[in-house]
């Protein structure tokens, strides 16, 4: 069908013109409401079906595990693969680790990151040059700076503790934090601050008691995103850490491949018990991370 027919037929049938968003309702047209199920249904399988794997995987009998390729137990559910996952590798200290260096770095970066997105769009600081740096680290692949970070925190002595990893995290993910932060600080009217310096409040009074009350939803899905990052680093937690004491939970994952091969229950039991938090974060913390996303997405 011919867009200026689809066009045609929805005028007919709901009398509103459609000249004002026609890929949208071309779109929803198209697909009608079976289609647009098909889709979500599709989209929360490639989500879930994963989780659903792992859950029933935690609960399966070990010697099922490499017989069976069943999705659901068939000899009865087991909790011997959680108890294995707490007692064969150190899964409680690596997610200690990972609490520590996740709630230290994002509170870091939430502490630098609201004042210098403020003075950066505010007070021109930096002038062009320093946001279009901070938006090239963004896009930049981790993987790039990770001699150059190797060889920095070695330097000055902070290889394998956490004290290294929360000044990695906080470096990485500032850039994302200041993105994030710009779009609701763009937003705020200027005459809000004009008058808040007529009655004799300083610049950082300003930010405190006027612009980060409104910014306040931002701030807090920024803090959730930036501890999400990382919670679930990888690469750095594994150029940085090679002892029990400041692995993160990613690394010790990697602990349940041993010399008789990957014991996949313990790994299923392990991983989520790592991503419980995360998705109870998620959860709570849904409206604001949406909003955040959004208003990252369309800023101008």
């Amino acid at each position: 069908m011919e867009k200026s027919a689809v066009i045609d037929q929805y005028k007919r049938v709901s009398g509103k013109p459609l000249e004002s968003k026609p890929g949208h309702y071309t779109l929803k047209i198209i697909l009608g409401k079976p289609g647009r199920i098909f889709i979500l249904v599709l989209f929360l399988g490639m989500i879930l079906i994963p989780i659903l794997f792992m859950i029933t995987t935690s609960l399966k009998e070990p010697i099922e595990i490499r017989l069976s390729g069943a999705l659901f137990p068939s000899q009865g559910v087991t909790g011997i693969n959680w108890v294995k996952a707490f007692r064969n590798v150190p899964l409680v200290r690596y997610l200690f680790n990972s609490t520590v260096v996740a709630l230290v770095s994002t509170f870091l970066v939430v502490l630098i990151a609201v004042p210098a997105t403020y003075s950066i769009i505010r007070f021109s600081t930096g002038g062009w040059f320093l946001p279009a740096w901070i938006l090239g680290t963004y896009v930049m692949p981790p993987i790039i700076v990770s001699i150059p970070i190797f060889n920095m925190v070695k330097f000055i002595g902070l290889q394998n503790t956490l004290a290294g990893m929360i000044l990695v995290h906080t470096m990485m993910n500032m850039p994302i934090a200041v993105w994030l932060i710009d779009s609701y600080i763009r937003v705020i009217p200027r005459e809000l601050e004009r008058a808040a310096w007529i009655d004799g409040y300083s610049k950082w009074e300003t930010l405190l008691r006027v612009v980060f009350p409104l910014i306040k939803p931002g701030v807090v899905a920024t803090g959730v995103i930036c501890m999400i990052l990382s919670w679930n680093d990888f690469l750095f937690a594994l150029i940085l850490t090679y002892s029990v004491s400041s692995n993160t939970f990613p690394i010790g994952i990697s602990r349940y491949v041993g010399e008789h091969g990957l014991q996949f229950g313990e790994m299923s039991a392990a991983a989520l018990a790592g991503i419980i938090p995360i998705y109870i974060l998620v959860f709570i913390f849904s409206r604001n991370l949406v909003e955040s996303l959004t208003r990252g997405s369309v800023k101008g």
